[in-house]
């Protein structure tokens, strides 16, 4: 299950790169560069394409969120940030008696 949502992880932050880079920006951005911009303008309509991209960064930001919180927190035994923190606290208290 750690490897698949690895793998997964790592696809999701591969197309939030390319998704980001497609929107247009001041320059018309990567999907400028390439032409690409009048084919998916075509594909949707530029204000749809738009939207489109706008909404797929957000879906695929939060999902790399989750995956992260997730790999951390459950899929790291002993190495996760939080059970760190907690078998600090633990040991303070035996060291100051």
């Amino acid at each position: 299950m750690y490897s698949l949502l690895l793998v997964l992880s790592f696809i999701t932050a591969a197309l939030l790169v390319m998704v980001v880079l497609l929107q247009a920006s001041k320059g018309n951005g990567l999907a400028g560069t390439f032409g690409s911009a009048q084919q998916v303008g075509a594909m949707f309509g530029s204000r749809r394409t738009a939207d489109f991209l706008s909404r797929a960064t957000w879906w695929l930001g939060a999902a790399l969120v989750v995956m992260a919180l997730l790999l951390n927190l459950f899929f790291l035994p002993g190495k996760g940030v939080t059970k760190q923190k907690a078998q600090q606290q633990q040991e303070q208290p035996a060291e100051e008696q």
